[in-house]
């Protein structure tokens, strides 16, 4: 499996995941049909299905335009039947998705959308419904670390809005995300990652991950660099939505907050409040 990164609109990302046994490829969000199209040629993939992880129109606006274009099929998920256009393949955690030779396996991960999925690609990881592991001993992506499709649940540095779910909800979500193994690539909606790290550090400016993390993402920046993908075992090290155990942080919040219970999702909520305030 390869990646490409297609950068569309203002801030957002679309990718195209290429089997590199067969040339076919599959389509990640794209709210710009054209842009997607011009590297679909550059490529020479064939594009077989669109991956939708959520019905937010700078996600989907592009489906209608590539379906006219090339007849595929559209993937989204099940409770965003409806919602998503031109949606013809409804799933749910538990699913598989194949694309040429690749499969992914889905999860909900509800929270900034009521629909919103994502797309595992990884060489093993647990049955969502239970039993022995699901073997995938064929599939790679990036650097054969696995790769995640998770759309705005989970950025670089910070995590989605709550838009149509709760904090119960979403801390259960990044908890399906934190647990896949540490070197899945972390490919996600937006390049949001220096205003979050600019967050975490006013609640962990004390964390050399974070501070790290940070002047590698300036560096980047200035260089007109994408700071996307970047691993789950990196985002525990600094993001401050999957960081409800980390003394420091829950020390900052005291001091904006008496009466902080320390539980996972009251310091979630918390650090969501001050995040969308921020």
């Amino acid at each position: 499996m390869r990646v490409v990164q297609i950068p569309t609109l203002f801030d957002n990302y679309t990718y195209l995941v290429i089997c590199e046994k067969t040339g076919v490829c599959g389509i990640v969000d794209s709210p710009d049909a054209e842009a997607t199209w011009k590297v679909i040629q550059k490529e020479g993939c064939d594009p077989a299905a669109i991956l939708s992880t959520h019905h937010h129109l700078d996600h989907v606006g592009g489906n209608t335009d590539l379906v006219r274009r090339k007849k595929m099929a559209v993937y989204g998920g099940t409770n965003d039947s409806g919602r998503i256009p031109e949606l013809t393949r409804p799933v749910k955690e538990g699913d598989t998705v194949q694309v040429g030779s690749t499969v992914f396996n889905i999860l909900d991960i509800p929270g900034h959308t009521r629909g919103h999925i994502a797309y595992v690609a990884i060489n093993e990881i647990p049955s969502p419904l239970g039993g022995d592991p699901i073997k995938r001993d064929h599939l790679h992506g990036g650097q054969g670390e696995g790769a995640v499709f998770c759309g705005d649940t989970l950025f670089a540095g910070g995590c989605g809005r709550l838009f149509e779910g709760t904090p119960q909800q979403m801390v259960e979500s990044l908890t399906k995300l934190k647990n896949l193994p540490d070197g899945t690539k972390v490919y996600c909606g937006h390049e949001y990652t220096q205003k979050n790290l600019e967050f975490a550090k006013t609640l962990e400016p004390n964390n050399k991950a974070l501070q790290r993390k940070y002047e590698e993402v300036l560096k980047k920046r200035e260089r007109g660099e994408a700071t996307v993908p970047t691993t789950i075992g990196e985002e525990k090290s600094y993001n401050p939505f999957l960081r409800w155990d980390s003394p420091e942080l829950i020390g900052s919040l005291k001091k904006k907050e008496t009466g902080l219970k320390q539980d996972p999702v009251s310091v979630f909520a918390a650090v969501r409040a001050l995040k969308d305030r921020f």
